[in-house]
């Protein structure tokens, strides 16, 4: 049986950048988890979409840098807990706009008025 020596790793350029960590995707995490939590209570919508704003511009600073910018994890969670977050707020708001209504609806309708008033 003939062996095949081991392919050798491609060898990178000496002008190449070193992969470097996003900032801006950890920061995208940060502000996903803090809208997720808080989304809740409607304030989440404001980091959250914040978030998704940043997201949006890390995603195509990533893309630009070739693969020597990481942190498309941080981005991907980031997205997906300020999507969690603004979808909490859009349930809060809806489960508020029905208990209004169902508080509205058992309140008599009119006034009471004394027998005999037209």
């Amino acid at each position: 049986m003939v062996t095949l020596p081991a392919a050798a790793p491609p060898t990178r350029h000496p002008l190449d950048p070193d992969p470097a960590r996003s900032s801006k995707a950890r920061a995208v995490f940060a502000l996903g988890l803090v809208g997720f939590l808080t989304g809740a209570f409607v304030g989440g919508v404001i980091p959250a979409t914040v978030a998704l704003l940043l997201a949006r511009q890390t995603a195509r600073d990533a893309y630009a840098a070739k693969g020597y910018l990481t942190g498309s994890a941080w981005i991907r969670r980031g997205r997906r807990l300020a999507w969690a977050g603004i979808v909490l707020a859009i349930a809060t708001l809806v489960v508020a706009t029905i208990a209004g209504l169902l508080h509205l609806a058992s309140s008599p309708a009119g006034a009471h008025f004394a027998p005999g008033t037209d």
